[in-house]
């Protein structure tokens, strides 16, 4: 991704501690080693990676045709009327001017 390559030549200027245990730091280092890369750029690839991912499924949502067109129809049909939203359109605004 973009992101990555423009984050990789930006200077780094902050410090991020974890702790592991040793079967985890054995299997980044490895899974490091066998990416041809340091322990640094593979956990910060890999997190940056998983972080993308995670606020693009906040942003974007993927719908087939047949859900797209029922999701326009809910949003165009008129909401049911009832008496309890009558009943607050009646009522006086509490910031109404006295």
């Amino acid at each position: 991704m973009s992101v990555q390559r423009t984050d990789a030549r930006a200077a780094k200027d902050q410090r991020f501690n974890l702790r592991v245990s040793g079967r985890q730091e054995q299997l980044i280092r490895q899974a490091a080693a066998a990416s041809d890369r340091t322990m640094t750029d593979f956990i910060l690839e890999s997190v940056v990676e998983h972080a993308e991912r995670i606020l693009a499924d906040r942003r974007w949502f993927l719908a087939s045709e047949e859900q797209w067109a029922e999701l326009q129809r809910l949003l165009d049909a008129p909401l049911p009327s009832t008496s309890k939203f009558q009943e607050l359109g009646r009522r006086e605004s509490p910031f109404a001017d006295e």
